[in-house]
């Protein structure tokens, strides 16, 4: 099988490769997937570069990097039903903690990794379902309904965020989204009820105003670090911050008092960390809204397995405006 791979980490010009790989057999409890298209996210970027938490030095001798794709299973290993061959699946941490993602023409892993993908989603979509997905799942829905609330999508045009508003929406909240001047109108067609400029300076006034004078009742925030201050003046009394990124602020300082007496609840959200229970509310509650043709996902391009340099330096570079997707079969 044709696998991008490294050996060593740093940029995608020195270390990634297409390499001829043995292809895998699937093991008790596991599938084989004929991988169709795997998505690369910035997380894929900075294990590339950095490596994983907890993981000292190189931990394998190579790499096949990626936890999002899509594809058929086409075999499956002891006590797993024979039935689920021929199966569209979409697959959620496919290289987290292993040595081996869905950036190859063939991956195995355990068959709860690889989830149905409803007859009218395709593979495409699939691809997308794993990080940007479930993410945006979890922040939306993880601590309950959001219907009749106002929740505020701090980042409301990134791929995250164009889905938690596209949730929150269905999910019947009234939706702020916060992104700069090029995303605004996709976080309107998004369904967004009002869309700010994240870089005003009377930002929260703004939210404020938007929803009547009042607190919003949830936050989904990209940057928790540079938003904190921001989203301590508008959260409401038992408030809920979902955060899922904090890139430009690492070591945030905490407003602790305002958010002391409100008493906000803080999420920090990692999806590769979430709990059985915590996976299977969001997968059930992304198939759901999957199965109700409410979610639009951008995808920005899709490369031949042949680009994935070009990939990985376009979701290196930022400023996306939709998913960035590899093509492994059929290219």
């Amino acid at each position: 099988m044709k696998a991008i791979t490294y050996r060593a980490f740093g940029p995608a010009a020195e270390v990634l490769q297409l390499e001829e790989l043995p292809a895998p057999s699937p093991d008790h409890g596991e599938v084989l997937v004929e991988v169709s298209f795997t998505g690369v996210n910035p997380s894929d970027v900075k294990t590339r570069t950095r490596g994983q938490p907890g993981l000292t030095g190189f931990p394998w001798d190579y790499i096949i990097p990626h936890s999002d794709g899509s594809g058929v299973i086409s075999a499956v290993g002891e006590g797993v039903p024979s039935s689920r061959i021929g199966e569209r699946v979409w697959i959620w941490n496919g290289q987290f903690r292993r040595a081996c993602g869905t950036a190859a023409q063939q991956i195995t892993l355990p068959a709860a990794q690889a989830v149905p993908l409803p007859d009218e989603v395709s593979l495409e979509t699939g691809a997308v379902l794993g990080i940007p997905g479930l993410t945006a799942c979890h922040a939306v829905f993880g601590q309950g309904e959001v219907s009749g609330k106002t929740v505020l999508v701090q980042g409301g045009a990134g791929t995250v965020g164009i889905l938690a508003v596209q949730l929150a929406k269905w999910g019947g909240a009234r939706v702020i989204a916060t992104c700069g001047a090029q995303g605004s109108d996709r976080a309107r067609r998004a369904g967004a009820d009002t869309v700010l400029d994240y870089r005003a300076e009377d930002l929260a006034d703004q939210v404020l105003t938007a929803n009547g004078g009042n607190p919003v009742d949830l936050i989904v925030e990209v940057e928790f670090g540079s938003n904190i201050d921001t989203d301590a003046q508008v959260i409401a009394e038992n408030g809920r911050i979902a955060a899922y990124g904090s890139a430009r602020e690492m070591s945030p300082k905490l407003p602790f008092m305002p958010l002391l007496f409100k008493a906000v609840t803080v999420e920090i959200i990692l999806v590769y960390l979430l709990s059985t229970a915590e996976r299977d509310r969001a997968i059930r509650r992304l198939n759901d809204a999957l199965e109700a043709q409410v979610l639009k996902f951008d995808i920005q391009k899709v490369y031949n397995i042949s680009e994935a340099c070009a990939a990985h330096q376009a979701v290196e570079a930022g400023a996306r405006e939709g998913a960035v997707l590899i093509r492994l079969n059929g290219s």
